[in-house]
């Protein structure tokens, strides 16, 4: 299966966001198993990964998306995909594919609805979530 994501600023936009900052929301409404977006950004070393992360993170911004044991993405580089949120009840997941990252809808996602997906951080507990969600964890 081939993933092809549809033209960037057709399907989202970056607005304020209820989670954390800016936040990627849908312009229409968007089916289940919907490829939306490639997560990119500068393909690095995990090596390099690690330490932006570390730098990221300070200011509560996660970046840097693990490619497999050798590479990573930093999605500061990137385009509007490094602004979707984390959620503990989540309506895409995120897929690696030939190298690349794409972000997918798990559910049908209302116009205007937030996009958002769980971000499995590595050091789980460590930081504060915020998203809203009933069943929110209260850190990720």
């Amino acid at each position: 299966m081939v993933l092809r994501a549809p033209k960037k600023y057709l399907v989202v936009r970056v607005a304020s966001s209820k989670i954390h900052g800016l936040g990627v929301f849908s312009k229409k409404r968007i089916q289940q198993g919907t490829c939306i977006i490639e997560y990119d950004g500068e393909k690095i070393t995990r090596a390099q990964g690690e330490k932006r992360h570390k730098i990221q993170a300070r200011s509560g911004a996660f970046y840097v998306f693990a490619l497999g044991k050798k590479w990573a993405v930093d999605g500061a580089t990137g385009g509007d995909a490094r602004r979707i949120n984390h959620s503990c009840d989540p309506n895409c997941k995120y897929e690696i594919k030939r190298g690349k990252i794409w972000i997918l809808s798990i559910r049908n996602i209302k116009k205007g609805e937030e996009l958002t997906y769980n971000y499995d951080v590595t050091e789980q507990g460590k930081y504060p979530c915020h998203c809203g969600a009933r069943n929110c964890k209260g850190r990720m």
